[in-house]
């Protein structure tokens, strides 16, 4: 709607989000890359094929359904790292994630990152893991202030062109 009414445009349109906002933005990657100028995602559940098998995520069988079922049919639509596609250029991306997350377990960010950089089409993948904190992604307010404008720098430079192009 905002890009519709002429607010804005894909190019200067950014979106964020952690834990399940992370699978949103996650989903806003792999599904609608065309929509978004920059996207920041934050402590992310990605993988809906294994989630139920790293740390608090056999607890969400209840919530999202077992994938080991015929639950991955619907599962596997909206699994962002499972609908990554090769022939799509992203927009850029920042994951962010912390070592120390006791629910969604850091491998998530890992290895989407993984995957875009692997495709080739990815040159502004970003990642950043804070080696102390939780799920919230910081251990104190200190933490918390630069997550915070490591979010919004990244989205600033990556929605005005001031982004640079990153290499592995």
């Amino acid at each position: 709607d905002l890009i519709a009414r002429g607010i804005t445009s894909a190019s200067k349109l950014g979106c964020q989000g952690g834990s399940n906002g992370g699978l949103l933005t996650g989903n806003m990657l792999a599904r609608s890359p065309g929509l978004f100028g920059a996207i920041v995602c934050q402590v992310p559940l990605l993988d809906m094929r294994r989630f139920h098998f790293l740390l608090a995520g056999a607890s969400w069988m209840g919530e999202y359904g077992n994938p080991d079922t015929d639950d991955w049919d619907f599962l596997q639509k909206y699994s962002p790292y499972h609908n990554v596609d090769p022939g799509v250029s992203y927009p850029p991306i920042l994951f962010t994630t912390s070592t120390r997350d006791d629910r969604v377990h850091p491998g998530h960010a890992r290895k989407m990152v993984r995957k875009l950089l692997d495709i080739g089409k990815q040159s502004t993948t970003y990642y950043y893991e804070n080696m102390e904190g939780g799920h919230g992604g910081a251990a104190d307010n200190k933490q918390r202030a630069f997550m915070s404008v490591l979010a919004y720098d990244f989205l600033e430079q990556a929605l005005t062109g001031a982004l640079p192009e990153t290499s592995e």
